[in-house]
């Protein structure tokens, strides 16, 4: 009775783990990154090795019925940064197209389509656009701080239409009431005929910060199989976050950014560049225009990547390195 007992226990729990799945995805990086500062302080070395290692921990399971359940968790380490703090986890539940988040939640605006198009290099960077696109919360790899931060996202997807709802409250205990407020986001992404792709997003009280209402909007269109070219716009407005308090000491404007990518025919290299222009208004800015060129090259299941960028300081980034995924 008992061997029959312990082998009933086991087939359960064998059972259990078969119907679950859980993989281990993510991405590594390393190169050299170049920030001209003029002997700035607290950056007087203006070339630095920088690396990151991300792996993100995913866990999922599906009823009888069809629902699937899951949840995931990061581990996340970047050089030189000592916030080594766990990373809060979220869940999620999908049935028939729709999927809810709680917890740790990708948001509406940081999860648009085309909001980070012009991103250059194994490192995705872009000085004239996403540095000035505002503040606004999203998955944070590392730990809150302070306070108990919740999110919930709704993700409805419906032939080539995704649409994306978020909220956070950056302290539902209710003690950071008086300094902080709760975001809320949208975000609507079409797909046609996988030429033309359109993005429209909105986040009101971004980053927890009254009043800081952010507008995006984006288009880009393949031209021929290995050529794009897309427009963004943006209205950030005039707010940053000075530690714990929201403070108003950064006016981000409007920007534009036209863009695009070639394909060489070796069907590897792919060449991207930008130039965007900024309305803003902040301490240090000298102009209005940013621009950057980028390269990546495909090694299969990693890339090579470099990007030259001036940025509205009138400083020169360039980066080069190597980023694979797993």
């Amino acid at each position: 009775m008992k061997k029959a007992l312990i082998a009933s226990t086991a087939l359960v729990l064998t059972a259990g783990v078969a119907a679950a799945d859980v993989t281990i995805s993510g991405y590594g990086r390393t190169g050299v990154v170049y920030y001209e500062n003029d002997g700035g302080p607290g950056a007087e070395n203006e070339s630095q090795i920088v690396s990151r290692l991300r792996m993100n921990i995913d866990a999922s399971t599906s009823t009888d019925s069809g629902v699937d359940f899951g949840a995931r968790f990061r581990l996340q380490w970047d050089q030189g940064e000592a916030d080594t703090d766990s990373n809060p986890g979220k869940l999620w539940i999908s049935a028939q197209g729709l999927t809810v988040e709680v917890g740790n939640v990708d948001t509406a605006l940081d999860s648009n389509g085309l909001i980070y198009a012009t991103e250059l290099g194994s490192y995705d960077n872009s000085v004239g656009f996403s540095d000035v696109t505002g503040n606004f919360f999203a998955y944070s790899a590392k730990s809150y701080g302070d306070g108990d931060r919740v999110g919930i996202r709704a993700l409805y997807t419906v032939g080539d239409v995704e649409l994306q709802a978020s909220y956070v409250d950056p302290d539902q205990s209710g003690v950071a009431e008086e300094t902080h407020e709760e975001e809320f986001s949208l975000s609507a992404d079409y797909t046609w005929n996988d030429r033309l792709e359109l993005s429209a997003a909105a986040a009101f009280n971004g980053a927890g910060i009254d009043g800081n209402d952010i507008y995006f909007i984006g288009a880009r269109y393949a031209v021929m199989e290995n050529a794009r070219i897309g427009l963004n716009y943006v209205n950030a407005e005039d707010s940053a976050v000075d530690g714990d308090e929201p403070t108003a000491i950064d006016n981000y404007g409007q920007t534009f950014a036209l863009y695009g990518d070639y394909t060489l025919a070796d069907g590897r290299t792919n060449i991207e560049a930008y130039i965007a222009n900024n309305d803003g208004d902040w301490d240090g800015k000298e102009t209005d225009n940013a621009f950057g060129i980028g390269v990546n090259y495909d090694l299969g299941g990693a890339r090579l990547g470099a990007s030259l960028q001036r940025d509205y300081e009138e400083q020169v980034r360039a980066d080069m390195g190597v980023r694979f995924e797993f």
